[in-house]
């Protein structure tokens, strides 16, 4: 999978968010871009830019702080993003949700969640195949991660879940200064160069939330582990990850293999988008991106040098469901202003690279569940 032209989203590890001084309230989802030192005006306006169409698109009174700069990076990569995360329980995250319905996928959604979380999975260490077992299998013993969900902070400020104006960080993007990319996405995208305001689109789908922790179980599995399946949470997009065993038991599916994984609102029932399966134990792709060389949307893994890059109606709807707001209350297609339309079906180019590179992916571990077990007890009188 290496190649010259990749792209690394880095969501290099588990930060737990705290809740910071609130700035003023805003009415409409607002981007906070604060520029490193060597960011010239053409890349922060292709910023601005990118984040216009994701506010042009959904109406949650949330500012969303993000870091931009330019870096040498690694070689082959042209840009990583890390986003800071917390971890919520699991009936909250329900709870906020249904509060949060303003369209009929919403409602879809919400109303096929169970009571219980409940999914298959598999390659951990206590799986009741054998350590490390590549055969699924049903956690529902309702241990740690049947309790608690892992999402980006800017996910949880659309559901109420954390101040909507705190000033912390809420990710972190940072492109290679090695490369050519063009910045005016509205006359097409010169030869040779990468679509930067597309890029940026993508990266900023990460941080509000287009992420999947199967990436953490895909690595880990074959990296130190196996490790024990507490280690590993759900984020919000993986309650809708299914494939047909798992739709045959009505339960998501959060799975490191190579079994075909799709975006369904209904158990299962109704395919909706393919899904990636994996850099390691999949189809070769982070699980945290649409399945590759369908153009369903701009959280495709792979661009190429002279791409347009699109939104789909898939990009929206995946973050609809997880708790942002359609600017169409009844959850029908809309296209982001100045980002070329809705992405069809056809295949990408064929020479199409990497959007997103693996990166360094960190185990949830004791510590952090240390933490939320004196949390637990701190709050419980």
């Amino acid at each position: 999978m290496s190649s010259p032209f990749s792209v690394r989203c880095a969501r290099s590890g588990l930060v737990i968010a705290t809740l910071l001084l609130p700035v003023l309230p805003v009415q409409a989802l607002t981007f906070n871009f604060i520029a490193d030192a060597g960011m010239d005006a053409q890349a922060y306006d292709a910023f601005v830019r990118a984040g216009n169409r994701w506010s042009s698109v959904f109406t949650d009174p949330v500012t969303v702080n993000l870091r931009i700069g330019y870096s040498a990076l690694a070689s082959g990569v042209l840009a990583q993003a890390s986003s800071t995360q917390t971890i919520v329980p699991y009936t909250n995250f329900v709870s906020a949700l249904r509060a949060d319905r303003t369209s009929s996928q919403d409602t879809t959604a919400v109303s096929n969640l169970s009571a219980d979380l409940k999914f298959l999975t598999n390659r951990t260490s206590d799986s009741p195949n054998g350590p490390g077992s590549a055969t699924p299998y049903l956690d529902d013993d309702g241990s740690f991660n049947n309790q608690y969900l892992r999402m980006t902070s800017a996910n949880a400020k659309a559901l109420g879940l954390m101040s909507a104006t705190a000033t912390g960080t809420d990710a972190t993007i940072t492109f290679s200064n090695a490369f050519s990319y063009d910045f005016k996405p509205w006359d097409g995208i010169v030869a040779g160069t990468f679509d930067f305001t597309g890029l940026a689109s993508h990266e900023i789908g990460h941080a509000l939330g287009f992420v999947s922790g199967v990436d953490i179980l895909d690595y880990y599995a074959g990296h130190g582990g196996p490790y024990g399946e507490d280690n590993f949470l759900l984020d919000p997009l993986d309650l809708f990850r299914y494939s047909v065993d798992s739709a045959a038991l009505g339960v998501a599916d959060f799975t490191a293999d190579a079994r075909a994984k799709y975006l369904s609102l209904n158990d299962g029932r109704t395919l909706l988008d393919s899904l990636s399966t994996g850099v390691y134990y999949g189809d070769g792709r982070q699980d945290s991106h649409w399945k590759d060389n369908l153009g369903i949307g701009v959280m495709d893994p792979t661009a190429a040098a002279g791409e347009l890059l699109k939104f789909g109606e898939a990009d929206l709807r995946a973050l609809d469901v997880v708790g942002w707001n359609r600017i169409s209350a009844t959850g029908s297609a809309a296209s982001a202003p100045g980002s070329a339309g809705i992405a069809g079906t056809a295949a990408v180019p064929a020479n199409a690279v990497d959007v997103d590179a693996p990166a360094t992916l960190w185990l949830l571990g004791s510590a952090a569940l240390l933490l939320l077990a004196r949390r637990r007890t701190a709050g419980a009188g």
